[in-house]
């Protein structure tokens, strides 16, 4: 028999104690790292009143000055209302530390106690990632090393053939066999649709998608909110007031003429 239809028989008990195992411990694996994650998340902290009130005076006025086109307030309102806003932000009334002393602008901490437990719960959900995934390797490398698992039932180019057999040096061999390396790394990646119909959309069990970002990066991307300077924000919203007050026009302007003219009920001069 010649080698290009040469076949080779896998044991049923590889199949039973090898390939059955692996998917089943990484699917138990990426369930228990997601309510691990779940465990390890701190709940957000509650803001001062000084802080709340310093982000709704600044949504106050970007809701102002957004409907100034077509405002449901009377001009007297609305100019009685930009006046307050505009005085109150020159004047530092609404930053929760206070009007600023002196010229120099105060730059926001880098060391918010905010941020840095967002940092940390970055490096923890790194570390959930990280080390089960090195435990299984190891025990994948030191068990089934050079196990032949699967065939696959279609087929591919030797291109896949580095892809599907880690592991295993031997260039002869069909490119469809699977070694338990690289089953190990089909699964990592092919099992985050099953995560998603056991765990939902949002789920922490997906670790493909942090191992192209850095700890650092996943800690930063985990801070709440970033430190912002709502000194300079007010000094903006000053700006933006005065320029929504062109563009000033009431809705209510001659409703009565527009609803008689809609229902024909207007007196022709």
């Amino acid at each position: 028999m010649s080698s290009s239809t040469a076949s080779l028989y896998l044991d049923p008990q590889i199949r039973d104690w090898v390939l059955f195992p692996i998917t089943l411990v990484m699917i138990l694996v990426g369930v228990l790292r997601h309510y691990v994650v779940i465990l390890l998340q701190s709940p957000p902290k509650k803001q001062s009143l000084e802080a709340i009130r310093e982000q709704r005076a600044l949504i106050r006025s970007q809701v102002l000055r957004s409907t100034s086109a077509n405002s449901p307030a009377p001009q007297q309102f609305y100019t009685s209302i930009s006046r307050h806003l505009t005085q109150a932000f020159v004047a530092g009334a609404y930053l929760k530390d206070g009007p600023p002393k002196g010229d120099a602008p105060t730059p926001p901490n880098p060391m918010d106690p905010a941020a840095m437990d967002g940092m940390m719960a970055g490096m923890k959900t790194q570390m959930v990632m990280m080390v089960p995934q090195m435990v299984i390797m190891g025990w994948i490398n030191f068990f089934f090393q050079g196990f032949v698992l699967i065939k696959l039932p279609f087929p591919l180019t030797l291109g896949f053939k580095s892809m599907l057999q880690r592991g295993i040096e031997t260039p002869d061999m069909d490119v469809r066999w699977v070694s338990s390396l690289s089953w190990y790394f089909l699964n990592f990646f092919g099992l985050n649709g099953l995560y998603h119909l056991i765990l939902g959309d949002n789920n922490a069990a997906d670790s493909s998608r942090d191992m192209t970002a850095s700890p650092f990066a996943a800690a930063g991307a985990a801070s709440p909110s970033a430190p912002q300077d709502f000194n300079k924000l007010f000094k903006s919203e000053i700006d933006n007031l005065a320029f929504s007050q062109g563009l000033y026009s009431w809705v209510g302007a001659d409703v009565e003429d527009r609803v008689l003219n809609k229902y024909g009920k207007l007196l022709p001069e």
